[in-house]
């Protein structure tokens, strides 16, 4: 299984995502500074790796942490938390990650300072773990909506590289395949930061499951020729009516896929919901560099003052959305209700 995330001998070290496909390099981060640049600049990304990554960035945080008492520690502590979450705000596993760790934190304040930040490394491991744990449990939940010869289209990359190992969406697709079904896999190259044609196309042909690179326009080409059958992505963030936040461009495909009679299914964790949301319209979207759109392999494909806009995600409406999987089950409309039993209100 890729390792996306590791923390060891007080290092977290990632695939750096941004030398995919062609290099596969490690980068080491020591510090939670170093966390926030790793998740800035995509070396990591993906909602639920985010999650982790900034966990173990705020482990790093308390490390780093000279205190004698709790009070000091926690006001250091929580400056550190607070810079490292403003670096990507569509993203709800981020603030989740940070959050659990404070509230871990403050329920631990009894304890020594050595012992408090052994209790915080601890947590960030488990919290990987339990990503893992998660995604094969969704692969098991949402295998059941792909048939054995399916053609399965997906967008951006929700697989091991967007996770702490397996995938959200290509967990559902992996965990087909190790049911025994023969399945291909339509992947969008994911303009402008080329996740599908860089990573989801580089991890399927890691596990030899087929899988075809199309253009992001190409897809509604597929589907009207019926050579999609079903859709599964992955998610950022998920309001609590079923809003979808993903990758830009997974809102064209949804409409096309209900144009077309295909399931558009999203693939996410519990931890991925936000049902403080009551829609996507509350979803902040991130805007990124003009750069990644005007340039391709650092060079310049737009005339030199032309203007660009880049939102990274945008809301995909939950009406365009068949099902929502999650580690604890699957979602149906009205997600209203069905998101709240599975989050457990």
């Amino acid at each position: 299984m890729i390792k996306t995330i590791e923390y060891i001998d007080g290092v977290v070290r990632m695939i750096d995502q941004t030398r995919l496909p062609l290099e596969k390099v490690f980068v080491d981060c020591k510090t939670i500074e170093d966390v926030d640049n790793a998740i800035r600049t995509m070396v990591v990304r993906g909602a639920p790796a985010i999650g982790v990554s900034a966990a173990m960035g705020v482990s790093l945080g308390a490390e780093s942490i000279q205190a004698d008492n709790f009070d000091a520690f926690y006001v250091k502590l929580e400056s550190k938390c607070s810079a490292l979450a403003k670096s990507r705000p569509t993203a709800v596993n981020l603030a989740w990650g940070i959050e659990r760790m404070k509230r871990v934190t403050l329920d631990s304040k009894n304890l020594s300072i050595p012992e408090l930040k052994q209790r915080l490394k601890k947590e960030a491991l488990d919290i990987c773990e339990e990503d893992i744990a998660a995604n094969k449990a969704m692969g098991d939940f949402g295998q059941t909506f792909i048939d054995d010869g399916n053609t399965v289209l997906t967008h951006c990359n929700a697989g091991a590289l967007a996770t702490a190992g397996y995938g959200t969406a290509l967990g559902v697709i992996r965990s087909a395949v190790n049911a025994g079904k023969k399945i291909k896999v339509l992947a969008d190259e994911t303009r402008p930061f080329l996740q599908g044609a860089r990573l989801t196309v580089w991890e399927l042909m890691e596990d030899n499951i087929p899988v075809k690179l199309i253009t992001d326009n190409m897809s509604g080409f597929f589907m009207k020729n019926n050579q999609i059958d079903v859709v599964v992505v992955g998610a950022d963030r998920i309001a609590g009516n079923g809003d979808v936040a993903n990758k830009i461009g997974t809102y064209m495909v949804a409409v096309m896929a209900q144009k077309h009679g295909i399931p558009f299914y999203v693939a996410a964790p519990i931890s991925t919901l936000d049902l403080s949301l009551s829609s996507g319209k509350e979803i902040p979207i991130e805007e990124r560099s003009v750069d990644e759109v005007a340039c391709f392999n650092n060079k310049r494909i737009t005339p030199e003052g032309a203007s660009v806009a880049h939102p990274a995600f945008d809301i995909t409406s939950n009406d365009l959305v068949t099902a929502i999987i999650t580690d604890k089950g699957i979602a149906k409309p009205p997600y209203t209700t069905s998101l709240k039993q599975l989050a457990g209100q």
